[in-house]
């Protein structure tokens, strides 16, 4: 079971996430979980580009390792990337300390303070340790692309009818999401755009992001 819009009381009972930006302006944050993979990442890069838009990937770390090139096209896009972990771990699954070496082996790939669990899930003590070292991200709208039991049109309708300025909306660059986020995707960032919606990543949130832009301006 899952929440494709993330009541405020969830948001209320865990504000130290982010669940969405506050903002007033036109802007909504894409996030796309689970790659980089040649067999869509490429397609998505291409998608956000035809908009001018920027998003934020969740990176597994294995999956990095694999696609060494296809995680470079994503930053040489602009995009701004966050750990998710290197095998998609569970945090309520697995002991506190294997979790931890699991989070700490996908940084060694990708450089980034920004964190997703994988699924939502972590324990108390998890978050306690990883809020020393990340910015844990959630969201507050999730398409659902990675269910194959509803229809393109219904991942579709999941986004438009609960984004507002400053959602975080999660799809996912996997085979499983394949078939829903290739209709959905471009109809989105379509939808939003005649709206006067802009796209942006979530940089902003980022201290490594920050400490870049002091050192280039130094």
């Amino acid at each position: 079971m899952y929440l494709v819009k993330t009541p405020n009381f969830i948001q209320n009972l865990f504000p130290n996430f982010y669940w969405k930006i506050d903002t007033k302006d036109p802007v909504i944050y894409l996030t796309f979980d689970d790659g980089p993979i040649p067999h869509i990442t490429p397609w998505v890069l291409k998608q956000l580009n035809a908009y001018n838009a920027k998003a934020t990937f969740f990176c597994v770390g294995d999956n990095v390792h694999k696609y060494p090139d296809v995680f470079s096209r994503v930053l040489e896009g602009g995009h701004a990337v966050g750990n998710h972990t290197y095998n998609h771990m569970s945090g309520w699954l697995t002991e506190n300390i294997p979790y931890y070496h699991n989070v700490r082996k996908c940084a060694q790939q990708v450089k980034s303070d920004l964190f997703r669990p994988p699924y939502g899930r972590l324990k108390p003590h998890q978050v306690q340790f990883l809020q020393r070292h990340y910015k844990i991200i959630m969201w507050d709208v999730l398409s659902a692309d990675f269910d194959s039991s509803i229809s393109p049109e219904k991942c579709y309708f999941n986004v438009i009818r609960n984004t507002i300025p400053g959602s975080i909306v999660v799809f996912h660059d996997s085979i499983k999401a394949k078939n829903n986020l290739e209709y959905t995707l471009p109809k989105v960032l379509e939808y939003f755009s005649k709206r006067g919606f802009r796209f942006d990543t979530l940089h902003h949130l980022s201290n490594e992001h920050q400490n870049i832009l002091r050192r280039k301006i130094a």
